[in-house]
């Protein structure tokens, strides 16, 4: 036997109904709200009754005594306890799940083949340049494998059923709420909803000037309304007029968030917005990614061509100091040599090297080079007697 509950009773449950944590959910067919009981303990110590007063002491001083309380408010069926049991997934459902989960894994695999047969007809520095973005690419996803579907989160499904032992117990339980009071907030708004009824119905009995202003309301406020769907009207017809003369490159809306899912102010916010869509447009969008484009590869061949200088200055050091061992070499060259390389030169001028030459050319010609053999060795006895 359960007596009445009191009035401090029905104060603390109306105070936990309204102020603790609820949920919606399904039990046997009907729409319940329930709360976990721990989070009801940490409401209750929050609350007025938790509070010493002048003369009288605190109702609820530690989580025991809150958990003693609400098994009283449990036993005068302000709420009831209630078991969660997950809902289990039929066994199509999941052999789907497998099936799809191969199939994206399979997709995956032809497409890393397609783009492995691509990268082997590709050159060295675009190899290069790919294996730099997979590693920022694998850098910022870090946590996706791949190879793997990705998985959706989803929240597990779950119903209630009523518990065979019905006692509060501070923790993860589940309570379903029996008790369900009227809020002050619904009922201050039935109200108003019933004395304007009332209201309008006694309109023939208002006073003279009083229905003369609703008069004047009602017809700006059918003003207001009529001018809005115009607007909305117009808009459209000037977007449309505009589109025709320019061919579809010119989009210009009057007012866009007329009739956007926004506030009353925000509907009326920007004025205008004009877009154009034509070749120029296309051609910039083009622009701006070949520069940004071409930015990345200049960058990429500055590296290059910095390395390639480096090691042509180590090149050239190497020649340079075989250079100079070399050098006396190259200046004791004969005199004979350049006689040489002279008649080669003449004789590549006059064209003659494959032309059939007389016994007189060659006669003189033997005896030009014995007078200038005859002259050189006259200018070197000279400087010879000098410095005996």
């Amino acid at each position: 036997e359960v007596g009445e509950p009191f009035k401090e009773e029905k104060a603390v449950a109306k105070y936990l109904r309204f102020n603790c944590p609820t949920k919606s959910t399904n039990m046997m067919g009907h729409r319940v709200d329930y709360f976990i009981a721990s989070k009801a303990v940490d409401c209750l110590l929050d609350s007025k009754w938790a509070k010493a007063k002048k003369g009288e002491e605190a109702l609820f001083t530690t989580r025991e005594s809150v958990v003693d309380y609400c098994n009283r408010l449990l036993k005068k069926q302000f709420f009831h306890r209630a078991l969660k049991v997950m809902k289990m997934k039929p066994d199509k459902d999941t052999k789907k799940e497998k099936e799809k989960a191969k199939a994206e894994s399979g997709k995956e695999e032809e497409k890393k083949s397609k783009k492995e047969s691509g990268k082997d007809e590709k050159t060295k520095k675009e190899k290069e340049k790919e294996k730099k973005k997979d590693g920022e690419k694998e850098e910022c996803k870090k946590d996706e494998t791949p190879g793997t579907p990705k998985k959706k989160e989803t929240k597990r499904k779950f119903k209630l059923e009523p518990h065979e032992d019905q006692v509060f117990l501070d923790g993860n339980e589940v309570y379903v709420w029996i008790y369900d009071p009227v809020h002050f907030k619904t009922f201050a708004m039935g109200l108003v909803l019933v004395i304007a009824v009332i209201a309008a119905t006694l309109f023939p009995l208002w006073p003279a000037e009083m229905r003369v202003g609703v008069y004047y309301l009602s017809v700006g406020a059918g003003c207001f309304v009529a001018s809005i769907l115009l607007l909305a009207v117009a808009r459209c017809i000037l977007f449309l007029i505009i589109w025709l003369i320019t061919g579809g490159r010119h989009h210009f809306w009057f007012l866009p968030n007329l009739t956007a899912d926004v506030g009353f102010i925000d509907s009326f916010r920007p004025l205008y917005t004009h877009e154009y869509k034509g070749p120029k447009a296309d051609s910039k969008k083009e622009e701006k990614s070949e520069s940004k484009k071409q930015q990345k590869y200049d960058s990429e061949e500055k590296s290059d061509s910095e390395k390639k200088e480096e090691e042509d200055g180590k090149t050239e050091g190497t020649r340079n100091s075989g250079t100079e061992g070399s050098g006396g070499e190259r200046h004791s060259d004969t005199d004979s040599d350049r006689r040489e390389d002279d008649r080669s030169q003449h004789s590549s001028g006059n064209g003659n090297d494959f032309e059939m030459i007389t016994k007189e050319e060659l006669e003189q010609q033997t005896d030009e080079g014995d007078c200038e053999e005859e002259e050189e060795e006259d200018t070197e006895s000279r400087p010879s007697h000098g410095k005996s």
